[in-house]
């Protein structure tokens, strides 16, 4: 069963995609591209995905860009919808970019209309994972064997991810598992829900999951081992923008030249904002900042 905040980020990205849409096909409206109005000047709209990193580091970026004196409006949309806003100019700032291996296939597609401003974290890895109270399972070669344990299901993520096509196109292929586990694909909160509900049973599970992630630190997994290399190697998450965004937010562009966090950092932002302040992101964002008061000032803004 969905928790509420699932369905809520589910409702939210269903509307955010329609936000997206009309915005596509109002290409004139006169907002957009109106740089003489200062009021449009200082709105920065922010693209997210439902990782929850992403989703860590966007609402930190809407507090700290808020207090710089802009309006910012977050968007919650699958990564593929993203890059297109990015690349048409309807979306300013995204903040998960995984390059450059998950969105290789996004960044070949759209890099000619986007700026690179930075990399904020630079040990990123994808991974499926079971519950360390699975027994016999201990790398990706081992699922095919045992797809009965799993209801012949590995519990996915949203269908536009790049966990989701790497796993779909090279790890069920390569580790002989087609016909034997399918990918079930939905979202993200969808794929916790159903791993919070199976380790509560002590139930088996195998779910596509990633570093960094707070899962970790809630639960005890186990990331499958990969010899065939199939989920890539460290990567790095990179801040992207529109083209045009470091000339037109000169301010906001070193700041964000500067953002960087370690393990620990976000561990603790995805804690409070996951498990202790659940549905109020905005409360957990300041709260972490209240704990952590040099973070601001060493971006050079205002805390």
């Amino acid at each position: 069963m969905w928790s509420s905040r699932a369905l809520r980020r589910v409702a939210l990205t269903a509307t955010a995609a329609l936000a997206l849409t009309g915005l596509a096909a109002c290409g004139g409206d006169d907002d957009s591209g109106d740089k003489g109005d200062a009021a449009v000047e200082k709105k920065i709209t922010i693209g997210y995905m439902a990782w929850d990193e992403a989703v860590a580091a966007s609402y930190l970026w809407s507090d700290l860009l808020q207090k710089q004196g802009f309006e910012v409006d977050l968007k919650n949309v699958e990564a593929g919808v993203v890059y297109q806003g990015l690349a048409a100019g309807d979306i300013d700032l995204f903040l998960d970019g995984w390059l450059p291996q998950t969105h290789a296939s996004y960044w070949e597609r759209y890099s000619d209309d986007l700026e690179k401003i930075g990399v904020w974290y630079d040990n990123a890895s994808l991974s499926i994972a079971v519950p360390q109270y699975v027994t016999g399972v201990d790398s990706l070669a081992d699922l095919a064997g045992n797809a009965d344990t799993f209801d012949g299901e590995i519990i996915g993520i949203e269908p536009g991810a790049g966990l989701t096509a790497a796993t779909q196109d090279k790890v069920i292929p390569e580790y002989g598992m087609t016909g034997k586990l399918d990918l079930k694909t939905s979202s993200t909160p969808a794929m916790l829900a159903a791993l919070d509900g199976a380790i509560k049973d002590e139930k088996p599970i195998v779910v596509t999951l990633w570093h960094p992630h707070w899962a970790y630190a809630k639960y005890q997994l186990k990331d499958l081992t990969d010899p065939k290399g199939t989920l890539g190697q460290a990567e790095e998450i990179t801040t992207l923008a529109r083209k045009g965004f470091s000339a037109d937010f000169p301010e906001a562009t070193e700041m964000l030249k500067k953002f960087t966090m370690s393990d620990d950092q976000l561990g603790s932002l995805e804690d409070l904002m996951f498990n202790v302040h659940a549905d109020n992101e905005e409360k957990a964002v300041e709260e972490w900042l209240k704990a952590n008061p040099d973070f601001a000032t060493s971006l050079g803004a205002t805390s």
